[in-house]
């Protein structure tokens, strides 16, 4: 009997060996526990990677948008010497935004509770062209920011510090700053009254429970600056230019200046972040290799139950290879066809992973996804094409392997031996 590998009669007996027959019925529940085991892993591990990756990209982009990418401290943050700095580095080449700004920590006393608050120090321009705060006001506005002596009284407060605190736009809401004016018996505490002039959200608790912001030259006066910034931030067109960028910031800056990029601030955050991604990576995709070994159970089950079959076709010229062919192609196509359902199911759950939470959510009367410990508030998934193929690709090779051996087997399998007691 001679045909090519992989030939329409091997793939048909292949075939017709996966399909279940009352005999072989626990070959065939082996064979379906090895589906459904390979379709899980494979689901779970692209739903859990997607996951995460779309947890570091909605931070990164919080974070990004929150903050800068570039920083300038040092001897050139006051007066004149600042404006001029500011001006130089708008010229170098991806910078598309400067500010300068004051940040300071202080205590918020509203009407219901008292509540430590990080207070940024920003002009009424600088705020508007940051639009993750500018763009997400919930409550109240911008009018009114930064107008008046002085800057005015209006400030921007986070949506969760303000209901922590208990206010409102238009409510007063008092600051303290540790660090007032001098006296004879030691520095006391500055305390004065603000108007809540709009409540932003960016969806990240971090921020959204911690910051106010308030005019450039009222913080300059209640933290007592004088003319001063605490630094100017710098936003790129690609943050991914931070560090390549640091050099020509720090040329235009002038002697004196310090530059700092958002990787030396967020390293720690980002760095274990991408441990613990590799480390998920690595654990699920030994629950693929091990839903995968199940194929192993139901192969030589298989091969033990079709003895007869493979020494009639040994004895009509079927070759050791040919045997081996098609029950390496019994035993993968189960990995092949779960990997795919895999694939389909981790993809669709993915695409619908904000419905499925909601209906979580409302099914079991419990927040799945606790802002306050995750900081975002809503759960994210990104998919990474070539993630998904590379899982894709993994769990058909192990399933693969796992078969080589059964088919092995089964080609040195002696005919005179399987048909002795037949």
């Amino acid at each position: 009997m001679s045909a090519a590998p992989f030939s329409l009669w091997e793939r048909s007996l292949a075939g017709r060996y996966l399909r279940a027959k009352r005999r072989d019925g626990g070959v065939a529940l082996i064979s379906i526990i090895s589906f459904v085991g390979v379709m899980l892993a494979v689901a779970v591990l692209i739903i859990v990677m997607s996951v995460m990756n779309g947890f570091r990209a909605e931070l990164l982009n919080r974070i990004l948008g929150f903050n800068g990418h570039l920083y300038v401290q040092g001897s050139v943050l006051t007066g004149v010497s600042r404006e001029n700095a500011a001006q130089r580095i708008r010229g170098v080449p991806g910078v598309v935004h400067v500010a300068p700004l004051v940040e300071a920590q202080a205590m918020a006393l509203g009407p219901a509770q008292i509540s430590g608050a990080i207070v940024r120090g920003i002009n009424r321009s600088d705020l508007q062209a940051l639009k993750l705060v500018a763009g997400n006001i919930k409550a109240g506005s911008l009018d009114g920011f930064g107008d008046g002596e002085d800057g005015g009284n209006l400030i921007i407060v986070g949506d969760r510090l303000a209901r922590t605190l208990g206010v409102n736009v238009g409510d007063a809401l008092s600051l303290i700053s540790p660090a007032g004016p001098a006296t004879a018996f030691g520095s006391t505490t500055r305390q004065k009254d603000y108007t809540v002039g709009g409540v932003f959200s960016v969806g990240m608790s971090q921020y959204d429970e911690t910051y106010i912001y308030m005019p450039l030259a009222q913080a300059q006066l209640f933290f007592g600056r004088d003319d001063g910034a605490d630094f100017i931030e710098i936003k790129l067109a690609d943050p991914d230019q931070a560090k390549g960028l640091k050099g020509a910031v720090e040329a235009a800056a002038g002697r004196g200046a310090i530059v700092t990029d958002w990787t030396d601030r967020n390293q720690a955050f980002f760095g274990a972040l991408e441990v613990e991604r590799n480390t998920m990576r690595l654990i699920l995709m030994l629950v693929v290799a091990i839903a995968a070994l199940n194929i192993i159970s139901g192969l030589v089950m298989l091969v033990k139950n079709k003895g007869r079959d493979i020494a009639i076709l040994r004895t009509i010229g079927a070759s050791r290879g040919a045997i081996m062919r098609i029950f390496f192609m019994a035993g993968a196509s189960v990995g092949v066809l779960g990997a795919i359902c895999g694939v389909i199911a981790g993809v669709v759950f993915c695409h619908y992973i904000g419905p499925i939470q909601a209906f979580v959510e409302w099914a079991t009367g419990a927040d799945v996804f606790n802002a306050d410990i995750y900081f975002l508030s809503r759960l994210p998934a990104k998919i990474d094409w070539r993630e998904v193929g590379t899982i894709a690709g993994f769990s058909v090779l192990v399933s693969f392997v796992v078969t080589l051996f059964p088919s092995w087997r089964a080609s040195r399998l002696d005919p005179v031996e399987a048909l002795r007691y037949e």
